[in-house]
């Protein structure tokens, strides 16, 4: 559980390198800017902790299998080295005018939420789980787990934009 947490913290520490202009440049009009991964990571996450805290609460079902491929993806504990769109509905552009303050203290905030329902985990009940829309039905335990994975998987995505940042100046 604390690799997260030096993910997100590793994450909010980068903010310090980006200049605005950094954070708000986007190398073509289909691609992200660090800005909208760093909103895109939070909100994720975000929602991911509201699932996985509507576990804890009681709420969701009981039972409840994963779809074959969130059983895949979990034996792998890793989003494939690919870039995932997403249904048109769901594939809305992330916000990309938050200031660099902004983006750390959501991040922050994000922090502090995990530390807190991290430390409810132990009661989890693994047999009351809540609906993801391509995994099928995940506990309290494998939503926590999802943030970390989905946060590595934009490690790359990190990669490639600092990239198109460094070409730009050349």
């Amino acid at each position: 559980m604390l690799r997260i947490r030096y993910e997100l913290i590793r994450f909010r520490k980068d903010l310090a390198r980006y200049t605005m202009s950094d954070l708000r440049y986007k190398h073509a009009p289909s691609i992200w800017s660090i800005g909208q991964m760093f909103d895109h990571l939070i909100l994720v996450a975000e929602e991911y902790l509201e699932e996985a805290d509507r576990c804890l609460r009681g709420e969701g079902e009981l039972g409840g299998e994963k779809t074959s491929f969130g059983e895949k993806f979990f034996e792998r504990g890793d989003f494939p080295p690919i870039k995932i769109e997403l249904p048109p509905e769901m594939n809305q552009p992330p916000n990309n005018t938050d200031s660099k303050d902004r983006l750390r203290e959501r991040m922050t905030i994000l922090i502090s939420k995990m530390d807190t329902l991290e430390s409810r985990l132990n009661d989890a009940d693994d047999n009351r789980k809540t609906l993801h829309g391509g995994f099928g039905w995940l506990n309290a335990r494998e939503w926590f787990n999802l943030i970390e994975m989905h946060t590595r998987h934009h490690r790359r995505q990190q990669h490639d934009l600092e990239t198109w940042l460094r070409q730009k100046d050349l």
